[in-house]
């Protein structure tokens, strides 16, 4: 298996085989370290279609969007609410009990 083969690897992964972008770079690193430290070869210069990273815009709730969860909340919830957003905390370690 040289270069071609190689490169044809990779672009079928990322084509056919639909898989993430950090799989691709999993088996393109499984196959320069064949090369380098097992055959000894160097493998210089892959062209192979790569695997697009997904664009995630995280989903964020505006001032006032809080606000109206927080009042529409009673007693203790509405103080682990309160907790949760005005100290950063996650879920879990507003509802961590002993």
């Amino acid at each position: 298996m040289g270069k071609a083969a190689s490169e044809a690897f990779l672009t079928h992964l990322a084509v056919e085989g639909q898989v993430s972008a950090s799989t691709q770079n999993q088996a393109l690193s499984a196959l320069l370290f064949l090369y380098r430290e097992v055959l000894h070869l160097e493998m210089l210069g892959i062209d192979a279609v790569r695997a697009k990273r997904p664009q995630s815009v995280p989903t964020v709730l505006t001032k006032q969007e809080a606000v109206s969860v927080i009042q529409q909340c009673d007693g203790i919830y509405q103080l682990v609410v309160k907790l949760l957003y005005g100290s950063g905390l996650r879920l879990i370690e507003g509802c961590a009990c002993e």
